[in-house]
């Protein structure tokens, strides 16, 4: 029996399009608002077109020492250029980047997920310390 986090998928986001990158501060201060970027096709463009794109990207705060992560947002992305006249043809296309906001009073780990129509879901995580 396949469980999702058998398909979780993970690279590095230089060298492979489909990994969610997540720019946020190392460190924040306790009890300020940090914001945390996600965008996926960072380094290498992904093709975001009607055929192949970046349904979504989910965003997770874990805190250390807790058992469950906190979900910070989850965003689609619904424009591919998709038309009545056909595949492309709409010239309104979803950019896969979001910017949310989190204030902490812990360290811990952000992590991000995303799924390519085609290629499936794609992880990354990243550290952050609360001073």
């Amino acid at each position: 029996m396949a469980v999702i986090k058998d398909l979780l998928q993970s690279a590095d986001w230089k060298k492979e399009k489909h990994v969610p990158a997540i720019e946020s501060p190392d460190t924040i201060q306790k009890g300020t608002v940090a914001p945390i970027t996600v965008s996926v096709g960072k380094e290498i463009a992904h093709p975001n077109t009607t055929e192949h794109h970046i349904s979504w990207i989910e965003v997770y705060f874990l805190a250390k020492g807790e058992k469950f992560a906190f979900q910070i947002g989850k965003f689609d992305f619904t424009a591919h250029g998709a038309s009545t006249q056909g595949p492309n043809t709409s010239t309104i296309y979803s950019e896969p980047k979001v910017v949310a906001h989190i204030k902490t009073d812990k360290s811990g780990t952000i992590m991000a997920i995303s799924y390519c129509n085609i290629h499936g879901l794609w992880e990354n995580a990243k550290e952050i310390e609360v001073v």
